[in-house]
């Protein structure tokens, strides 16, 4: 079940021990502007789908970039932002397998004929280090495109892509309505995606579409990173096929020693913009977007987050909305007056001091958030919720009725 594919080809942050254990950089050569390399065709019979959260397929976003780039070279950018608190796949790839994360980037350079590579990650001490790998690789003569590392500002919505393309050029760190593929940075048409794609696609460059496709599902084949965290015995980063029932994850995070914990009460898919699921209906659930999403949640970025036994729900949720509501943009109704408000009628209910009324007005609410904000910040805030309404709706009557023990004191989901 736990799979080791990106795992087995980290090395670290060793140049030469990350070429001996993979091999030198499948470069097959520079396309003019406009066109497509051959790795293209190869991305797109692997299936390989984004996996910084919209689970997108890469093959047809490198053709889009291609198509709207005309005659000047666009640019390929590396999203390492990592905005979400239960998200920490970016620092492992970084942190572990740096050159599989740049050798993507470079390799999917060469099949766009990009002129520029950016690599983009939160002010955490990476950069430094990122660009002493970077001049190490040129001196090596390993990348034929140039590339520059910048520091971000920390917040939710920097890692939105339209929020860093804006920011990289020049802008704050919000949503806009461009496309990047088609204006991206210095209004080139821009290939934008998180740390996991491109090492996947250096994986799928090295090995082909069929090694890839021998994991995972039809729909989203290989394997993916996914943070595990809450009331597990291990908690950290797996790597897992596609599809792996939901509960062998979790045994995986229980201590041998220890062994298996009980069904957990509850578990949150996708971070602080997914949804929960109860444990029971989760537990056999794949961990794949298709299967998560007829369930009623996401998967997102790859998360999997359990409450801890006792806890209540409705109260991490309430912690949840109100830091959600604090990192909108402020750009639009629903982030500006929508999300506070909602925030503030969950706090309401989980202090004892909401009535059916109070709660009646946050359903309302919650009902005319989705669709209508400048990005899709407000529809994950509320989407959470709901779905928080609907798994504790027990701890929701404990609440109305002043009888929940957790009302002003719960532990946190860390």
């Amino acid at each position: 079940m736990i799979s080791h594919r990106l795992r087995a080809a980290a090395a670290g942050a060793d140049l030469n021990a990350h070429l001996r254990r993979n091999g030198p950089m499948p470069l097959r050569g520079a396309v003019r502007p406009g066109r497509l390399g051959p790795l293209v065709a190869e991305i797109g019979d692997a299936g390989l789908r984004g996996r910084g959260g919209g689970w997108f397929p890469t093959g047809r976003k490198l053709k889009a970039v291609a198509a709207s780039a005309g005659r000047r070279a666009p640019v390929v950018v590396v999203n390492g932002m990592e905005g979400e608190p239960l998200s920490g796949k970016d620092r492992y790839l970084l942190a572990q397998a740096p050159h599989l994360v740049l050798d993507g980037a470079t390799l999917a350079a060469e099949a766009l004929g990009a002129g520029r590579i950016i690599v983009a990650v939160p002010a955490r001490g990476l950069g430094p280090s990122l660009s002493r790998l970077t001049e190490e690789r040129t001196a090596w003569g390993v990348d034929p495109v140039g590339i520059t590392v910048v520091e971000g500002p920390e917040r939710y919505l920097s890692g939105q892509e339209t929020a860093l393309m804006n920011w990289i050029n020049g802008g704050a760190a919000l949503p806009t309505a461009s496309r990047p593929f088609v204006r991206g940075v210095d209004k080139r048409a821009t290939l934008v995606s998180n740390t996991e794609t491109y090492a996947q696609l250096a994986l799928i460059a090295r090995h082909g579409a069929r090694w890839f496709r021998a994991a995972g599902t039809p729909d989203a084949p290989g394997t993916t990173l996914v943070t595990v965290s809450g009331a597990v015995d291990l908690p950290g980063v797996y790597e897992v096929p596609v599809g792996t029932r939901v509960g062998d994850v979790l045994r995986a995070a229980d201590d041998p020693e220890t062994g298996a914990g009980p069904v957990p009460a509850a578990m949150l898919f996708g971070g602080y913009g997914g949804a929960w699921l109860s444990g029971q209906e989760a537990w056999s659930v794949p961990l794949a977007p298709e299967s998560l999403g007829k369930a009623g949640t996401t998967l997102g970025p790859g998360i999997l987050s359990v409450l801890p036994a006792g806890a209540c729900g409705l109260a991490h949720t309430a912690d949840i909305a109100r830091w959600m509501a604090d990192q909108g943009a402020g750009q639009c109704g629903p982030c500006l007056f929508g999300l506070p408000a909602v925030a503030a009628d969950l706090d309401l209910l989980v202090c004892g001091t909401g009535s059916r009324v109070a709660l009646d007005r946050l359903v309302r609410r919650l009902g005319l958030l989705p669709g209508r904000g400048g990005c899709a910040h407000p529809d994950g805030t509320a989407r959470l919720i709901s779905s928080a309404l609907h798994v504790f709706a027990d701890e929701v009557e404990r609440h109305l009725t002043g009888t929940c023990c957790e009302s002003l004191q719960h532990a946190s989901m860390g």
